[in-house]
């Protein structure tokens, strides 16, 4: 018995049952292997799913632990009041600040003191410190004081009435000129010092209240207008007043002309006749002005009185009373016969020649 592969075929035809099997195996594959794939995308999240429309994936089992319980609140603890939950609830917390309350801001840092606001301190003056001035134009200034008292060596004040509102430059330089000059004057008087007159601090204005005129030292709080110094007795030093001595107002003019650049009085304008001003205003080649012209006293000159009446001299009725033309005539004839012969009719009698007359001059005082 031969046996061909071609009798096999012939015999058992098996073509389309095999393509049938073929064809389900290949399904069966490609449908593990879809599954594989959609097993494995569910672990890993697709890099260009920014919405989550892919496939979720998948939790992880919560395993659950134990928890302990807090133990039961002994009995003698306080009772919680059900007022302070909500207070607590809505008080927010130290540390973190709350949603509708900005953070506050940092405060700013301190400023440093200067050198000269160091300097003056309470055993020198009362001249508390003031916030910067920033007027119109270039008015005002930094490092302001208040100056409201000297304070004397012996710890006595000087007021200054009103307070000065000035530079600490200014005010230091005004201190030391009441605390080295004028108390050994007040003292040479036998007295000593108890207010400042000040009549003109700090004021934005232009010089002389000119308006249009360059600022004035007083419009940047660098210049102060002295009119007198009062002591303790009662007295005052006007140092524009005529009256005082001489030398008591030269002895002022030479202090303040050595501690300051400007120091303008009597005989600079009519603008300082009755007051003294005083600034440290900065020049070139440090540049200073001293005019004041220390006027002598007036002098005592008693008043001009009229001359005593005579007693022979009618009465004040008769005298303001009109004459009549009939008493002048009377009165003139009466004269007449007693008038006196007059120098030219005796020398005309004795024979000589009469000299020209001489009207009167009167001897100027």
């Amino acid at each position: 018995m031969s046996f061909s592969l071609p009798d096999f075929r012939r015999k058992w035809s098996c073509r389309g049952y095999m393509s049938a099997g073929a064809a389900m195996v290949t399904a069966a594959l490609g449908l593990s292997l879809v599954l594989a794939e959609r097993a494995e995308a569910r672990k890993y999240a697709a890099p260009l799913d920014i919405f989550g429309f892919g496939t979720p994936r998948p939790r992880t089992k919560v395993h659950s632990a134990r928890i302990p319980l807090p133990k039961p609140r002994p009995e003698e603890a306080p009772q919680a009041t059900d007022e302070a939950a909500p207070e607590a609830e809505g008080k927010p917390s130290p540390d973190k600040p709350s949603a509708t309350k900005p953070a506050e801001a940092a405060p700013p840092p301190e400023k440093q003191l200067s050198a000269c606001r160091l300097a003056l301190t309470e055993q020198i003056a009362v001249a508390p410190s003031i916030p910067n001035i920033r007027g119109p134009g270039a008015c005002g200034g930094e490092d302001l004081v208040r100056l409201e008292a000297i304070v004397l060596p012996d710890k006595r004040k000087v007021a200054v009435k009103p307070a000065a509102i000035l530079r600490c430059t200014m005010a230091s330089a005004i201190a030391d000129w009441v605390r080295k000059d004028m108390v050994p004057l007040a003292a040479s008087l036998g007295s000593t010092i108890s207010d400042l007159d000040n009549f003109d601090s700090f004021e934005c204005r232009g010089r002389n209240r000119i308006a249009g005129a360059m600022l004035s030292e007083h419009g940047k709080a660098n210049a102060l207008d002295v009119r007198a110094i009062k002591l303790a007795n009662g007295q005052s030093i006007g140092l524009t007043d005529r009256s005082m001595p001489r030398d008591v107002r030269e002895r002022v003019l030479h202090s303040v002309c050595a501690r300051f650049s400007t120091v303008l009085g009597p005989g600079s304008d009519w603008y300082h006749e009755d007051h003294i001003h005083l600034d440290l205003a900065q020049r070139r080649n440090d540049y200073r002005i001293c005019q004041w012209n220390v006027w002598d006293p007036l002098p005592q000159l008693a008043p001009l009185l009229p001359a005593e009446r005579p007693e022979e001299a009618p009465p004040r009725e008769v005298a303001a009373r009109p004459e009549t033309k009939d008493e002048a005539k009377d009165g003139a004839d009466d004269e007449a016969p007693q008038k006196s012969p007059t120098p030219a009719d005796k020398s005309a009698a004795n024979g000589t020649k009469a000299e020209p007359h001489k009207p009167a001059t009167k001897k100027r005082r």
